[in-house]
Order: C-alpha cells, then structure tokens, then sequence
C-alpha cells in the first residue's frame, strides 16, 4: 500500500494546464518566468535551508511551484507576496489541493512587493518573515531585494534568483568591473555570495537569459553617524559617473570639486581614487564627514 505524499509538486505539464485554465500567459513586464522543473525547485528549496521555525518570505510565487517545495520543508510559515490578482487568488486553492495538511502554514499577499512593510505584513500575517526565498522579477530584482531589507528587519537570511549579470553585481567586490551601487548598497545590509547556477531549461517561458542564485545574510551595518539615505546618496553620486575620480565624481554632491575633495581627505580617502575602490564602509566613512562651514559663520 503506497502513502500519498504529504506535499505534491507540480510539474510542466500541469503547470501549463493551470495556466490554461485560469487563462495566464507569462507576463514579460511583471517578470514571469515559472519553474517548472521539480528537481529544480527542490534544489532551490534545499539550498535555502530552511529550519523549523522560519517564515518563509516568497515573492513572486506565481503558480506555486517553489511554494509547494517550501512547504515539504516544514517551515513554520509562508508569506508569499503576488502582485497578480489572479495567480493570488488561485495559489491557495493550489495548495489546500496539492498539501492539503500545511494549508494553515501559507498567507497570500496580493500586493507589489516594492510596497510590503513591516506593519501591513503583520496584520496579514501569522508570523515574522526571517527567510527571503524568491525567484526575483529580473527588470526590478534589486530594488525590490533592498526595499524588503530595509523594511523588514526580521529578514536575517535568504536566497534569490536573477539574472546571472545582477547576481555578478550583487556579490561583486570593491575592485571588480561590475562592482557598482547594488554591490555596495546590498553590502549595507548583509553578506552576499554566489550560491549556484539555474539552467534556462528549467522555466517557462524560457527566457532569453542566464539566471544564479546569490545567499546573503544579513549584518550590522557599518558604524556611522551617516544616515542610510546619506551613505546611499554618494554612493549614487560615485557612481552616476564611474569613469571620474571622486573628487570630480562628488562635485555635485558636495557643492564643488575643492569641498569633495576635502571630505575625501577628512575621511582618509585618496580624491584621485574612483569609486570602485571604495568598500562600504568607507562610503559610510565618507558621508559622516560634514560639509565646510562659510567662513563668515567659522570667523564670527
């Protein structure tokens, strides 16, 4: 006698059927490309390494497929945020169908997940989000990665997938030639590492390009009396013209070429670097340093 599995995932084939039926075609603006492999989302599932007591942020469920992998690790909860009305409506009837005994475990969230906070999740959710697992929309898979850090403190941990050119930036060190804003920005943050690589085969539609899954954990940010916006602001400053030396780069932001130049030197930076060699805590470094006062105010 065989024992139904507690969890059934879906495959190709009734993927495309329940696509089908509620009448979906994959959406290139909202970024939709759907796992369809099992192996996959398996693997994807396994390298999140889920315990117990996570909840488990999801964005971008889509047809449930990673959802369901999630659930076959037990985790204490799934807060998956769909920004489709439709694909919302229908992912619990997927799972009451497909894992009918963690049915309680999951909590749809229609909304886009540029607008998720902390407060809305809690009186949607039962649970904290401590585990971002998602396969990240590629035309917004930063700002929506940083968005989620810093309105969800909770989120100590995660696991994405994007485009293999992002992942690069993502995880890309001071020095790299696709170190950039993401790189220092996602930095402020947490930890990022490269954590594996999803063949093209796997989703559907097939896209048009190569996707990595990138770990992070999360961490203090550096010590700073900057604000987060403020250390942000010269990072964008640094590299809104990457092939300038800071002192020029800064110009803008710091009123001239001379006052960057001399916030540089405050910080123990070199004027004539560029901003690629610049780690975040320096960034940070750099924007605690105040602007010069008018000599009229500094002679009185």
């Amino acid at each position: 006698m065989t024992t139904e599995p507690l969890v059934r995932l879906l495959g190709p084939s009734e993927i495309r059927a329940l696509a089908d039926r509620l009448g979906v075609r994959p959406s290139k603006r909202l970024g939709q490309n759907f796992v369809v492999e099992q192996g996959s989302v398996r693997r994807i599932a396994s390298l999140a390494a889920l315990r117990p007591d996570d909840v488990v942020l999801e964005v971008g469920p889509g047809l449930g497929s990673l959802t369901l992998a999630f659930l076959e690790a037990s985790p204490a909860g799934v807060i998956a945020v769909e920004i489709d009305p439709v694909l919302a409506n229908e992912l619990p009837r997927t799972i009451a169908s497909r894992a009918p005994a963690s049915a309680g475990q999951v909590t749809v969230v229609n909304a886009d997940a540029l607008t998720v906070s902390e407060t809305g999740l809690g009186e949607l959710a039962k649970g904290t989000p401590t585990t971002l697992v998602a396969n990240l929309p590629y035309n917004v898979a930063v700002p929506v990665l940083l968005h989620l850090l810093a309105a969800l403190p909770s989120l100590a941990r995660g696991l994405v997938m994007v485009q293999a050119e992002v992942a690069e930036r993502m995880c890309a060190g001071p020095g790299s030639r696709v170190y950039g804003t993401p790189s220092v920005k996602l930095a402020w943050y947490a930890a990022a590492r490269a954590a594996g690589t999803v063949p093209r085969s796997v989703f559907w539609p097939v896209p048009n390009v190569d996707s990595r899954l990138v770990a992070f954990t999360r961490h203090e940010p550096p010590a700073t009396t900057a604000s987060r916006e403020e250390v942000f602001a010269v990072v964008d400053a640094a590299f809104r013209q990457r092939r300038k030396t800071l002192r020029a780069a800064l110009s803008g932001w710091a009123g001239s070429a001379a006052e960057a130049e001399r916030r540089l030197r405050a910080a123990g930076i070199d004027p004539g670097l560029r901003g690629e060699a610049l780690g975040v805590a320096e960034f940070a470094r750099l924007a605690a340093v105040h602007p010069e006062l008018p000599r009229t105010i500094r002679s009185s």
